[in-house]
């Protein structure tokens, strides 16, 4: 075995430039489209119009391949360059294959992890417009957001028809942007102008409620109930006030007609790849829209759809939430894990997490071990596991890590797809054809929608977590029957809580046990269709750290941008 990939970040750069692309024409013939099933947004990027694939929706649908992860360090672990590899490897081995991923938020972009189109020999181009404002779903969700909270102050300074109390106002408004000094502001400070004095947040782009309604939404009639129906506030007697109250859901639906329609763009093997919708992983559902999938199912063997961080997040809120709204649950599950997360999990600081440890990753392996055990003993997938490799992995450490994998008795393959392309992910996609050709997924949500909203987070509390106990505090308590009340008590849970353990407590490594998951507070998401509660100290906005990616961001005397990775 190689001990590294070798690329530094000027070779990464000069890959992104050197790709000679396809034209998207070209690219969307290989699954069947001709140009008039497309909308073009240019040389290299389209939309693919609904009909194109709805019409194959009661064919032979393709397989679908979840692929999520364990545990993340801070630096993520590769889901995206593996996920878009294992696509181009499947093409390698003969296998029509579409992957499904989320649109890139310009909070991360400019924030710690980067752009988010994979890497090295393995990514989605135009990876720089990618990135950036792509065909403009990020900047429609923004302004659909901020139209409603217009409406709702408008609709209060007019006299207020709604009743809706100013103090108890729950639409935000949003950016696409990690700030800070948005969590909490005051607006409304000259009255007779502005309307009430009263207190006020944001959160960014891929927290908000229409990023998710967006990706939920099956069809222009499905949005435009889903906008209706979200909670904008509570009257003083507590009687919930709704976005079609003040008749926002007409503009908003049109100010996101293109936005709904899934984004056709290619990899570095010039193989398709859809490219819709970003709601994060951690708090809120993080995969790719339906009608994104819905594509790759249609127009292809072999569907890969990637879910946010952990298995415990997004594969979980894509197992619970959107696997019952598709009408399927995914043939296998692919979890990708690294050395460097199991020396993470083992107790290595983040600063020395280059150096060789053997003896952590036999501590941090328990991990891995929680994660296999949530995709196939909970959820009843078959899993394969992804080992990704990175440079200063050692041929030791690889050893290592497949000696405790064979001795859990589950599927794995190393990937080195940043290095090698296709090439490095062959092995990972010939055990996922013989999996799901040999065995069969029996997928079952951990709870039913009509079950109470306290035994739906209980299940995912003790089923997924492994917690012994909730506890909730009394704002979260009142919030529940609130909701239960006001008649939202039927929709599905997306839980909120850090991504860095499996746990509600970040400190909380490997696979914790015998803990009490705190909630604080919780949220009505009714248009998206799902209740948030909030389990220990999570935002809705980030904010940018001290060295932030957007000083790698430049673009030089000719308009090419550099750093976008």
């Amino acid at each position: 075995m190689s001990t590294g990939n070798g690329f530094d970040t000027v070779q990464r750069t000069d890959i992104e430039k050197r790709t000679d692309l396809d034209d998207i024409r070209t690219v969307a013939e290989k699954i069947g489209l001709q140009e008039e099933d497309l909308i073009l947004y240019g040389k290299y990027k389209a939309k693919i119009k609904p009909e194109a694939f709805q019409n194959n929706k009661q064919g032979k649908q393709g397989k679908l391949i979840l692929v999520t992860a364990t545990t993340p360090t801070p630096f993520g672990e590769g889901k995206t360059t593996i996920s878009i590899g294992l696509s181009m490897a499947l093409w390698e081995a003969g296998k029509k294959s579409i992957v499904a991923l989320r649109e890139p938020s310009l909070g991360p972009v400019f924030g710690i992890k980067g752009g988010a189109t994979g890497g090295g020999q393995t990514m989605v181009q135009p990876m720089d417009e990618i990135n950036l404002h792509f065909t403009g779903d990020f900047h429609a969700v923004t302004s659909t957001h901020n139209l409603l909270s217009a409406m709702t102050d408008a609709s209060i300074f007019h006299g207020n028809p709604t009743g809706v109390d100013p103090a108890r106002v729950m639409w935000p408004r949003t950016i696409d942007m990690n700030d800070r000094a948005l969590r909490r502001i005051i607006i409304g400070l000259e009255a007779f102008k502005s309307g009430p004095m009263r207190e006020e947040s944001f959160v960014i782009t891929p927290a908000s409620e229409i990023m998710a309604i967006l990706g939920l939404s099956k069809s222009f009639d499905d949005l435009k109930r889903r906008l209706g129906n979200i909670l904008i506030g509570l009257t003083k007697e507590k009687q919930g006030v709704y976005a079609k109250e003040i008749k926002a859901e007409g503009a908003m639906g049109a100010l996101l007609k293109d936005a709904l329609i899934p984004n056709l763009v290619q990899t570095t093997d010039r193989t398709p790849a859809v490219v819709h919708t970003g709601p994060f992983g951690n708090i809120a559902h993080g995969t790719c829209s339906l009608s994104a999938i819905d594509a790759a199912l249609s127009l292809s063997d072999y569907a890969v759809v990637e879910a946010g961080f952990g298995s415990d997040l997004g594969a979980e809120k894509f197992l619970n939430i959107v696997s019952p709204q598709l009408g399927r649950g995914p043939d296998a599950a692919v979890i990708v894990t690294t050395v460097r997360s199991l020396k993470f999990h083992g107790g290595v600081p983040k600063t020395e997490l280059e150096t060789e440890n053997i003896e952590a990753i036999g501590k941090g392996f328990d991990n891995v071990r929680a994660h296999i055990n949530l995709m196939r003993d909970v959820f009843g997938l078959p899993v394969v596991i992804a080992m990704n490799r990175f440079p200063h992995d050692t041929d030791k450490e690889i050893e290592a890590l497949a000696e405790l994998l064979e001795k859990e008795g589950v599927r794995f393959s190393l990937a080195d797809g940043f290095a090698k392309g296709a090439e490095g992910l062959a092995g990972v996609a010939r055990e996922v054809v013989q999996l799901t050709e040999e065995t069969r997924s029996n997928y079952a949500p951990v709870y039913t929608p009509d079950a109470p909203l306290g035994d739906k987070i209980d299940a995912i509390a003790r089923k997924i977590y492994g917690a012994t106990e909730v506890e909730y505090s009394r704002k979260a308590i009142r919030a529940l029957d609130l909701y239960e009340k006001i008649g939202l008590g039927n929709l599905f849970i997306c839980m909120a809580k850090t991504q860095y353990s499996i746990s509600d407590q970040a400190s909380m490594k490997g696979w914790p046990k015998n803990f009490r998951l705190r909630i604080d507070e919780v949220r009505a998401k009714s248009g998206a269709g799902f209740i948030v509660p909030l389990c220990g100290d999570i935002m809705e906005m980030p904010g940018l750290p001290k060295q932030p990616a957007a000083w790698n961001v430049t673009i030089d005397e000719g308009g090419e941008i550099s750093g976008l990775f």
